[in-house]
Parts: C-alpha cells; structure tokens; sequence
C-alpha cells in the first residue's frame, strides 16, 4: 500500500484556549481582564512610588522595580491574546507571531526566576553581612545582575527556541493551550522531540533551578543568622523584610518548576493550562499586592503619597 507524503507546513495555530463554551468565555473573560488590569496599574504604582520615594532607593527595591516592570511585560505577552481569542471569532495565531510570543514569554518567565535568585542574594547580604551592605550591593553591582539576569535568560530563550522551531511542524496545528508555549508546541511537532525536551531541561536547570539553590542557600544562612540575634525585634524586622519575597518565590517557582522538570508525556494537558495560569496571570498580579501589603516601607510611602494627594 502506498503511502500518501504531503508537503503540508503550518503557517498558523488555533487556540482551544480554556472553555468551549460561550458563556464560560464570557465569564473568564471579564475575569482574566480584571486580572490583567490589576496586575498592569499595580506594577506601575509599585514602580512610580519607589521612582518618587528617596527612602526606597536601595538596592533591594532597585530589583522589585525591574520585577514589577518584568511582570508588566510578562503579563502583556500572553494575556491579550488570550482574551482576543476569548470574544473573538477567529481564534488562531500566525506561525511567526507564535513563535515571537513564544521566545519573549520565555524569556521574562525565565528572567523573573534568575531576578528572584539576585533578590535573595541582595537579602543574604543585607541581614548576614550589614556592616558591608553598601559596599558589596553598589549601583555598578546591582545594575550588573540585574543585566545578567535580563541577558542570561533572553540567551537561554533564544537557544530553546531555535531548536523547538526547527522541528517540522506538518500538522495537526490545534494547539490546547491559550498562549503560544515550548511544551504545548513541541507536541505538535511531527518528529521524535526527545532531544530537543532535552535540550529545554537542561537550560530550564541552569536558568531555573540554579537560581533556586542560590535561594535555598542564602535563606538557609539568612536564618542561621537570625537565630543567633538576641533581640526579638532584630529578628521579627529582618524576617518580615524577607516574607514578600519568599511569598513570591513560592508561587513563582512552586508553578514553573512543576511544569517544565517533568517530561511532558506526564503533564496533563489540562493541568498544564492550570499551572499555566497561575505563573502568567495569577502571580503577576499577586506581586504588587505581597510587597504593598506585606512591606511596611511601600505601604508607608503609598500612605505619604495618597497624603500629598489630598493636600
């Protein structure tokens, strides 16, 4: 019997996205544009108060204003078309723009991993070594490892990406997701994609759990440090500088490390686009929340700035 060869590509993907039905569409969509409004204004507010407060120029905000600025950035790349795709008719995507959504989505998911890993650090040498803080957390280092964990990523990214769109992609092109990402992609592939899942584990372990360690480590010696205080006050005022930012560690990580270390023939595909929307939406939109009401200096300079707007 002869077999039929086509010469078939896919030039575009459609989106099953989160619910079929209409009215379940609607009803997540008034939903994730409440989300994506939340997580846009409460980021910019973030960033504003720290640029107009001279007390909040320290290295440790320094880092939550390139995190808020990622989780806009972040948020902005899948959202949007998520809820076009929501109210729309047509819910596909080119092939080009896939793959541009794709490599930029990756890239800040990846950069807020190593920024977290850099916020820790910075956290480390506050509590373990303040005699030393300023000299060893300077503007010239900070502003390096915030360059490191930007370029890094957006490097790791484009290595991903360049071997995941290089498999062919003859169809089916239904993608079940609601955003263009490596692992709902690779299933499409029409080859064996074993080496390049490789390939994704290995920079998901030097870009994602790397940055972890550097977490676990500097908290480890952060507590050390701080059951050796004597005072009672010395250790409620350094964990509390430390508990927005485990928060968020916790959400981010717990969502991203359980979706890319674990072969995809064992991710649900429905569990994927759960765990999916917790690290695109659900904690973008958290962040400013944690760190505003969790941190005594942002919910002061946001109570002086609400002042002077009364005055």
């Amino acid at each position: 019997m002869n077999t039929i060869k086509t010469n078939f590509t896919v030039t575009e993907f459609v989106f099953l996205g989160l619910s079929s039905q209409p009215k379940m569409q609607l009803i997540l969509f008034i939903m994730f544009l409440f989300f994506y409004l939340l997580t846009v204004v409460g980021n910019i507010i973030i960033i504003t108060i720290i640029q107009l407060e001279t007390r909040l120029q320290t290295p440790m905000y320094f880092f939550l204003t390139n995190l808020s600025f990622l989780d806009i950035c972040y948020t902005s790349t899948d959202v949007p078309q998520m809820l076009s795709n929501m109210v729309g008719r047509k819910k596909t995507i080119p092939f080009s723009r896939c793959a541009t959504q794709m490599y930029f989505s990756l890239s800040f998911g990846m950069t807020e991993c190593v920024l977290l890993g850099v916020m820790a650090y910075d956290r480390y040498v506050a509590i373990c070594h303040p005699l030393h803080y300023t000299v060893i957390m300077n503007q010239s280092t900070c502003v390096q490892l915030a360059g490191v964990s930007w370029a890094s990523s957006f490097l790791s990214s484009t290595v991903i990406n360049i071997f995941t769109l290089s498999l062919p992609y003859c169809g089916p092109n239904v993608l079940d997701h609601f955003f263009c990402e490596v692992p709902s992609i690779l299933r499409l592939a029409c080859t064996d994609t074993s080496f390049t899942e490789m390939v994704v584990f290995v920079f998901t372990v030097i870009i994602v759990f790397i940055p972890f360690l550097l977490i676990v480590v500097s908290y480890a010696r952060i507590l050390l440090t701080v059951l050796r205080m004597r005072s009672a006050s010395g250790r409620h005022k350094a964990l509390s500088t430390c508990a927005s930012h485990l928060t968020v560690v916790a959400l981010f990580y717990g969502t991203g490390i359980f979706m890319y270390m674990r072969p995809q023939s064992k991710t649900s595909r429905a569990g994927g686009k759960i765990i999916a929307v917790f690290y695109t939406v659900i904690t973008p939109m958290l962040n400013p929340l944690i760190y505003s009401l969790r941190n005594q200096d942002v919910k002061g300079a946001l109570r002086r700035a609400l002042a002077k707007q009364r005055t």
